[in-house]
């Protein structure tokens, strides 16, 4: 199982199509508050998130109780961010491994770049683009881990058990 993490997510169609891959990924999701929108049960069933149940899903109160609490280390993270140079498929994704995309506005903290400036990796895009939407980013980086592990996963006819 991988771990995708949103650091201050805005966007709640982002986030919801987010949960779905995740879902059909067999990854949990961590969201990080601040978030910028309701995720209650009620806010989630109105907004027709009908597999949002069978979301693995983890909120923690803070970044910071996020790197402290999570069991994320320098071994097993990974920066999504448009601030490096390293292409994601450069990186080398394990099983349980962390990936953290920063939100659709700010991206990821600074601090917290340079901190894992060794982990960031980036998705290689043209001058002429600023950059991709968070889901497709994050459908990128996922699937490339999967890819990775793929034969240290359970498949059958495509399907993960």
């Amino acid at each position: 199982m991988f771990n995708v993490v949103l650091v201050h997510p805005q966007i709640p169609n982002n986030t919801g199509s987010i949960g779905r891959l995740c879902v059909n990924a067999g990854a949990r999701l961590h969201l990080i508050k601040p978030i910028g929108f309701d995720i209650s049960e009620k806010a989630v069933r109105r907004a027709g998130l009908d597999y949002w149940h069978k979301l693995d899903l983890v909120v923690w109160e803070s970044l910071e109780e996020f790197m402290q609490r999570s069991g994320v280390d320098k071994g097993n993270i990974h920066l999504a961010t448009t601030k490096v140079d390293t292409p994601y498929f450069q990186a080398s994704f394990k099983k349980g491994d962390f990936l953290l995309f920063g939100s659709e506005t700010q991206g990821l903290p600074k601090e917290l770049i340079e901190n894992y400036k060794q982990k960031a990796i980036t998705i290689p895009m043209t001058k002429e683009g600023r950059s991709l939407n968070l889901a497709v980013s994050c459908g990128i980086i996922l699937y490339d881990a999967l890819r990775q592990n793929f034969d240290a996963l359970n498949f059958t006819n495509g399907v993960m058990e």
